[in-house]
């Protein structure tokens, strides 16, 4: 169970602060250039309400920020603190992250980064969902 815990709040941390790191970018280079991804806005710009929200990466990078970022750093100290919710917020973080990489495929189709961070987003929520029955057994068992 040692090892499990270890790789949700690995999971945690890692998305955490590549989610950080990506809004960061946006709101370094908001026009996305000096990061080689001025070639996504245009099919941002596809999108309902593209006039307030997607004229530039801003409004994207508070969204990482917010989605993954946050809700990362929240479940990682839950689980830090052995929280009662813990171990269920690093669930609900992988599935938060693998319906944001579905969204960027209806969007952007599939790439490799996308690709990656999908299986980190299934590695996260099955890794929380294998901790969650141990942990049950656990509790089980000492009744």
């Amino acid at each position: 169970m040692k090892l499990l815990r270890f790789w949700q709040l690995f999971w945690g941390a890692f998305i955490g602060i590549g989610a950080y790191w990506g809004a960061a970018m946006m709101f370094i280079d908001p026009t996305g250039k000096m990061w080689g991804m001025e070639a996504l806005l245009p099919m941002l710009q596809q999108l309902p309400f593209a006039d307030f929200f997607f004229q530039n990466f801003i409004w994207s990078g508070i969204a990482l920020f917010i989605v993954n970022g946050l809700t990362n750093t929240i479940s990682f100290f839950l689980l830090k603190k052995r929280h009662r919710y813990g171990t269920l917020s690093g669930i609900l973080c992988g599935l938060i992250l693998i319906i944001w990489i579905i969204a960027e495929f209806f969007i952007f189709g599939f790439n490799f980064l996308s690709d990656i961070y999908l299986a980190f987003g299934i590695l996260q929520a099955g890794n929380g969902l294998i901790l969650i029955k141990k942990e049950k057994e656990t509790q089980t068992q000492n009744f």
